[in-house]
């Protein structure tokens, strides 16, 4: 596995060792010792989400709240899409910065994004699938969002000539000064 630093430290990207033939292809997608020294320090899944969306869709930018604030490692099985991660610890040197990178079923790159980063992604294929591995479980009292184009993070999402497609949700969350933030 190789790791790719992004421009905020805590965020990086897993490259996986691929081994192919005329067969198909094989790779280890998760080595819980591996990715544990990558990230340095013990981290534990408890709950794994599968989401699919087709062209145009953008989910987030979502999280949660302590007690249930999720790490989260993410990575698309089909199609692309480009995923961002959003810094908002207020004790961080690197808060209110984002990061992207492109994830397909091509590139079979994941994205870690520790707690205390707002994510979100925006399906670049004709249809995706979307897996997430989380380190706490959903709760609705804990979930919150901040609007994926606020102009105080400035993200530069991919064009697309297509419509974006929101949930309401999405369309009714908060800007990046009104939000709850971590310390």
């Amino acid at each position: 596995m190789k790791i790719v630093k992004t421009e905020i430290p805590d965020v990086i990207i897993l490259e996986p060792n691929l081994f192919g033939d005329d067969r198909g292809f094989f790779f280890e997608s998760f080595n819980s010792k591996l990715f544990e020294a990558a990230v340095g320090k013990p981290v534990n899944f408890l709950q794994d989400n599968h989401s699919k969306s087709s062209r145009g869709v953008l989910r987030g930018l979502h999280y949660q709240l302590a007690p249930f604030a999720q790490a989260k490692l993410v990575r698309c099985v089909v199609g692309e899409v480009f995923d961002v991660a959003v810094d908002i610890r207020k004790s961080s040197p690197t808060f209110g910065k984002w990061v992207g990178a492109h994830l397909s079923a091509e590139n079979k790159r994941q994205l870690w994004i520790p707690e205390g980063f707002a994510h979100g992604f925006f399906t670049l294929s004709d249809h995706a699938e979307f897996l997430y591995k989380t380190t706490n479980y959903y709760s609705p009292d804990c979930d919150r969002g901040i609007l994926w184009n606020d102009k105080d993070i400035g993200i530069e999402w991919p064009e697309l000539n297509t419509p974006i497609l929101l949930s309401e949700k999405d369309k009714n969350a908060k800007a990046f000064k009104d939000a709850d933030h971590f310390i």
